[in-house]
């Protein structure tokens, strides 16, 4: 915005062209219209909305969990963009409304710890009951390392979580699931974190249930995303 000195013409009201001229506390002024605006909705910047809005939704629950599984992201990234710029690039199918996650594909805890062999998972009795075999001493693994064990409710958007819930050696572990997750389809995970310094393991998908179908064939619809979590703020290091 310019202000006008009086001169042979003096300043202006209204708009001329695409130049808006007035008048404040006796101080002529004029401005330029603002560049018009508009949605673009081309096919691609659809197709890249409804990925991300797949992406949001998933993580969203978890951000606590993803704080400690990706703590060693690159200098000027956050763990929860680092993790939203891993699970959009490698995890997500399909465009738009359509877009929707890999759970297996997607990784809710990355570093250069190690992680465990045969490990599995079983969903009963309202819990989920995680198996590794113990392998303290092999590589970087430590016998003290913390499982961070995760279930996220695919038909509801929630999660549950607890980032200390056992140590490597114990070779198992359980987590609580709420009493209203009956028969839901869930994508569970399993990794570690180290008690003496930063590092964390590459996590992995233990389970990855199809989603419920209504009976019109189309998907539930989720309660708007929760995550409950245990373990303080789980972090160590």
């Amino acid at each position: 915005m310019g202000t006008i000195k009086k001169g042979i013409l003096g300043g202006f009201s209204g708009k001329v062209g695409t130049v808006i001229g007035g008048s404040w506390n006796s101080i002529s002024y004029m401005r330029s219209l603002a560049d018009s605006y508009s949605d673009a909705k081309t096919e691609k910047q659809v197709c890249q909305r409804g990925r991300f809005a797949a992406v949001v939704a998933f993580l969203k629950t978890i951000t606590p969990y993803l704080r400690v599984g990706y703590r060693n992201c690159e200098a000027g990234q956050s763990p929860y963009s680092s993790a939203t710029s891993y699970v959009l690039r490698n995890a997500v199918e399909g465009c738009g409304d359509e877009a929707v996650v890999n759970f297996s594909k997607a990784l809710v805890s990355q570093g250069s710890l190690a992680g465990v062999t045969d490990a599995a998972v079983e969903v009963a009795g309202g819990k989920a009951s995680f198996t590794w075999t113990d392998n303290s001493g092999v590589g970087n693994a430590a016998a003290d390392d913390a499982a961070m064990v995760l279930a996220y409710n695919k038909d509801r958007s929630e999660a549950v979580y607890d980032l200390q819930a056992a140590t490597r050696v114990d070779g198992a572990a359980e987590l609580v699931l709420p009493a209203t997750w009956s028969d839901e389809a869930l994508a569970v995970y399993l990794s570690f974190q180290s008690v003496s310094n930063r590092s964390v393991s590459k996590s992995v998908c233990l389970q990855d249930d199809e989603v419920s179908q209504q009976p019109g064939g189309g998907e539930e619809s989720g309660t708007g995303g929760s995550g409950t979590g245990t373990g303080g703020d789980g972090s160590f290091g």
